[in-house]
């Protein structure tokens, strides 16, 4: 990496540490918020969490030619002033109308940070230090939203509307604070992809679906995010509640261990998956996880100790911890490998659109199932899990021996650059 292109990354991380920092303050106490301290009711709590979604279904298509055409900067510096715009409008609305309109400049601009953010990340790394470039984002993102619940837990009342309008007040000044540090990153020039005459607008998407290995790859991530994140405040933890009488401090407490295994477990598992195919790392996780319900279904299923189960089931959680950090320095370096040149915007927001699809559809399969058909949810979860270890060895053979294990490009580089020397070496002896 250049000297300019480490400034720039080192901006890009301190930018997803304060964004996720910022989300951090809200994000646990939406639906209180929406819910009882503005008395609109839980229909309409529910109609936010929605909101968020579909805001984010909507935008994500058109966020991939923005970033393409325009490049990454402008269109995160617009998410950014946008979701400042919906978090600040958010703490000051009463009324379901107001409430629903802010969510969704919220929901807009948070969902294209996230494309913004990853091509800006590849753009300033190189295929070498790409993996630890995305696990650092992933381990920042994680240490802001932590420290950001924590401190927001603190400043909160149930009792004072003020109280959170202060902690969206903080947010939109975190994304503010990013828009001013962002815009001193100075980007290496990616090339972008201009209009072709005669082609369609839809070329870039058309040519994104004639990628098998790319479709492959979003159906495995569909099925990731599905089984996994989908499932952490809604139909997992519905399971936890119902099934194995978790308390609502054991569940803050299974949270807490998710995070923290991520926390510490992010680097060391980075020196494993570097050295590791991508597709077998990807396909070891589904085997994790669906450890993870194993255990899970012993929490609630099984005839132990109310103890026992709570410890299992907070050991549920950081087993989905450990998947997700051998994830994180896999899963975006391998969509930025696949895209062509200049199109990396366009597959990252592809990317980011099938999570979001998964994290819209998992909670409302998931919560239902979890808090009423027990042994169903376990048993279909885990059969998900043991799916993604079948999808993640078949996308293995699409990808080509480099895509699936970059080390080996590092090591043919050492190789032919000893070559002269030990000619050389032979030729003077």
């Amino acid at each position: 990496m250049t000297r300019a292109m480490g400034a720039a990354m080192r901006r890009i991380h301190v930018g997803n540490a304060l964004s996720a920092f910022g989300l951090g303050f809200t994000v646990p106490y939406l639906y209180v918020y929406v819910a009882q301290v503005r008395g609109l009711g839980s229909m309409t709590a529910g109609l936010v969490l929605a909101v968020f979604a579909v805001a984010a279904l909507i935008v994500l298509p058109f966020a991939g030619r923005a970033i393409v055409r325009r490049g990454p900067l402008p269109v995160l510096l617009a998410a950014l002033v946008t979701a400042a715009l919906g978090a600040l409008s958010l703490g000051l609305s009463a009324s379901a109308a107001t409430v629903l309109l802010s969510a969704a400049a919220l929901g807009a601009g948070q969902a294209v940070m996230q494309p913004a953010l990853a091509t800006m990340i590849v753009d300033c790394s190189t295929s070498e230090t790409r993996s630890r470039a995305f696990a650092m984002q992933f381990f920042l993102q994680n240490l802001g939203l932590g420290v950001g619940g924590l401190i927001g837990g603190h400043l909160v009342d149930a009792t004072s509307a003020s109280s959170f309008t202060l902690l969206f007040a903080i947010e939109a000044a975190m994304f503010l604070v990013l828009v001013a540090v962002m815009a001193t990153v100075r980007v290496p020039r990616a090339p972008r992809v201009e209009a072709v005459p005669g082609q369609a607008s839809g070329g870039s998407w058309k040519q994104l679906l004639g990628n098998r290995a790319m479709v492959q790859l979003c159906v495995l991530g569909f099925v990731l995010f599905f089984a996994c994140y989908g499932q952490f405040e809604s139909g997992l933890s519905a399971y936890g509640v119902e099934a194995a009488g978790i308390t609502t401090s054991a569940l803050g407490t299974a949270l807490a261990a998710n995070t923290l295994m991520i926390v510490v477990a992010q680097f060391a598992v980075l020196k494993f998956v570097e050295r590791r195919k991508r597709s077998r790392v990807i396909a070891a996780v589904g085997l994790i996880w669906a450890v993870a319900w194993a255990v899970a279904g012993y929490a609630g299923l099984g005839h132990g100790s109310q103890t026992m189960a709570t410890a299992a089931f907070i050991s549920t959680y950081a087993l989905f911890g450990l998947g997700e950090a051998m994830l994180s320095p896999t899963l975006a370096p391998l969509v930025a490998d696949l895209a062509p040149t200049g199109l990396a915007g366009q597959y990252n927001s592809a990317f980011a659109l099938v999570k979001q699809l998964a994290l819209a559809i998992g909670p409302a399969v998931g919560g239902p199932l979890g808090a009423s058909l027990h042994a169903p949810y376990i048993v279909a979860f885990l059969l998900f899990s043991l799916g993604i270890t079948v999808l993640a060895v078949r996308l293995g053979r699409q990808l080509t021996e480099v895509q699936n294990q970059p080390s080996l490009a590092r090591s043919r580089v050492v190789t032919q650059g000893r070559a002269p020397a030990d000619t050389v070496a032979a030729a003077e002896a």
